[in-house]
């Protein structure tokens, strides 16, 4: 199974993808049926797991590259010239601010003008291109990539890329890929105050809502909870113990198990359920009423200011943004949370899958498509590649001893290790940055984690996780009847949860807020949408 001229047949069963193989000759087709005869200039014929990729001869491959503002694209990264004599690959950006990223990659995949690979495409943003045929079914050159086989089959990630499968049955994104689930956004509290107030850290939404009030009676002047991020990231990392979704998670849809069938999120009880519970930390001064409208850099100077005591965060936020802010404050200290537990239990929700990328149609043209694929493959998914994305030139940007334990140099700083070093790994070197490293082996991703973050992430681990929803991809008709119907309903539902949220709403119009999704067609949408689960279901179990 870890060569590449072994075939991977792919099949949906009720169990999920099912891998299998058979022998074949050099010629044989790739999985689905695709001749790469004549496609093959500069691959590797033994390339496999733990081999080294290098191009037979000098090639260069065009991608479009999402350029952040904090570490802006140089010629001269070390990142780039490394990889260069490693895989004798020449990468040809094509430079998009990030502001403008997702809009330029639909104009130039729609106008057929796509570089071959397409990074930063989070599952879910490939849809809008399938129908079009720009972007390639990447689920059919999976035999090309024995590393990317590797992983999904020793990591059981079969259901996760069932859940990237379009009507066709195939799927078009190749994504970032987690050894195991990875929540990053809580909740951070002024753990000083807390032991200041004899208070523990809240261990469920019931619980931040008591420690909240015992603030909110010691500190009367402030809100005690005044966030960032728009309340996209709580309401994205609490809606999954409500049993629903939100925030930068929000889906129109919501698998309902006892029903056997889709709802419309916006209209759950499970969503009417998380409303009410913010609607009382709002109504009852626990939380900042601009959390929901306010900046990022207001949310801080307020908790700068002690007029606050818990924001969102993750764990650079925590390292880079809040702990130098409270220097002003003797004594201050802050720390996570773990996600609260909530109706649903000591639940988290999510997926072992983040942005990866698509491959255009273009590409296939190319006489040297094979090449390209395996170039993918080494990168973005075997372990050497992952490991020299993240951390560099062992050496010259880290050191390894005997038991694998890495060090950045001294004179190198990234994410609160080696603080106030002059040279900075994704700034200087262009490690580390979002476009080429992401996914991998837990232990490569905790590598760069403080003790902190790894006990965080270790006590996260005991949570259970909520199961995935199923399948239920639209027809190239159904996408484009449903895309009429699928922002506005958003649109409605978001607005309606922060109207009443922030009362502005009263509650109790909860059935006229339905009436009104309904008369923007949720149920019509909704009924495409079971009908398309239904139809995915009969035809690959």
């Amino acid at each position: 199974m870890r060569t590449m001229w072994k075939r991977v047949l792919l099949t949906l069963t009720a169990g999920g993808l099912v891998l299998g193989s058979a022998a074949c000759g050099e010629e044989e087709p790739a999985a689905g049926g695709v001749n790469l005869d004549g496609k093959k200039v500069a691959s590797m014929a033994d390339y496999g797991v733990g081999k080294q990729f290098k191009a037979t001869e000098p090639v260069e491959f065009s991608l479009l590259y999402n350029d952040h503002p904090n570490y802006p694209i140089k010629d001269d990264w070390l990142f780039f010239m490394e990889l260069k004599e490693r895989t004798n690959v020449t990468i040809k950006p094509t430079v998009v601010p990030n502001s403008d990223y997702e809009q330029k990659r639909s104009l130039v995949v729609g106008a057929g003008d796509a570089p071959w690979i397409i990074s930063k495409t989070y599952p879910g943003q490939e849809q809008a291109f399938v129908a079009s045929g720009a972007i390639v079914p990447v689920s059919d050159y999976l035999d090309l990539m024995p590393n990317f086989k590797e992983k999904v089959e020793k990591w059981k990630l079969q259901p996760e890329l069932n859940t990237l499968r379009q009507e066709d049955g195939k799927f078009y994104v190749l994504p970032g890929m987690h050894e195991n689930l990875w929540p990053d956004y809580t909740l951070a509290f002024r753990t000083d105050e807390l032991q200041r107030l004899g208070l523990s850290a809240p261990k469920t939404w019931d619980e931040v809502y008591t420690v909240l009030k015992a603030i909110k009676a010691a500190h009367p002047d402030s809100y005690p909870l005044s966030d960032r991020f728009e309340g996209k990231a709580i309401l994205n990392y609490a809606a999954g113990t409500f049993g629903t979704s939100g925030g930068w998670g929000w889906s129109n849809t919501q698998w309902n198990a006892d029903q056997n069938k889709f709802v419309f999120t916006g209209a759950s009880a499970e969503q009417k359920r998380m409303v009410e519970y913010f609607r009382k930390l709002v109504a009852e001064g626990l939380m900042d009423p601009e959390s929901f409208t306010q900046k990022d850099e207001p949310a801080i100077q307020k908790l700068a200011n002690g007029k606050s005591y818990a924001i969102s965060t993750n764990a650079q936020n925590l390292v880079n943004d809040y702990r130098p802010a409270l220097k002003n404050i003797p004594g201050a200290t802050i720390a996570k949370i773990t996600v609260p537990g909530g109706p649903e239990g000591d639940v988290v929700s999510g997926t072992r899958l983040e942005n990866g990328l698509m491959i255009s149609a273009k590409a296939l043209e190319s006489d040297k498509f094979v090449a390209m694929v395996q170039f993918v493959d080494w990168l973005w998914y075997s372990d050497e590649g992952q490991e020299f994305a993240k951390w560099g030139v062992a050496g010259t940007t880290y050191d390894k001893d005997a038991s694998g334990k890495r060090t950045l140099k001294p004179e190198i700083t990234f994410g609160g290790l080696n603080t106030g070093a002059p040279q900075h790994l994704q700034k200087n070197y262009g490690f580390h940055g979002g476009v080429f490293a992401y996914g991998g082996k837990t232990e490569l991703l905790q590598s760069m984690f403080t003790p902190e973050e790894v006990t965080f992430q270790d006590a996260m681990k005991q949570k259970k996780v909520n199961p995935l929803p199923p399948p239920h991809p639209f027809t190239a008709d159904e996408r484009e009847q449903a895309t009429l119907w699928e922002t506005p309903l958003k649109d409605a539902a978001t607005q309606g949860t922060l109207q009443f949220i922030l009362g502005n709403r009263d509650i109790a119009e909860w059935d006229a807020y339905v009436k009104e999704l309904e008369a923007k067609g949720m149920n019509q949408y909704m009924e495409l949408v079971n009908s398309a689960y239904e139809r995915f279901k009969q035809k690959n179990g």
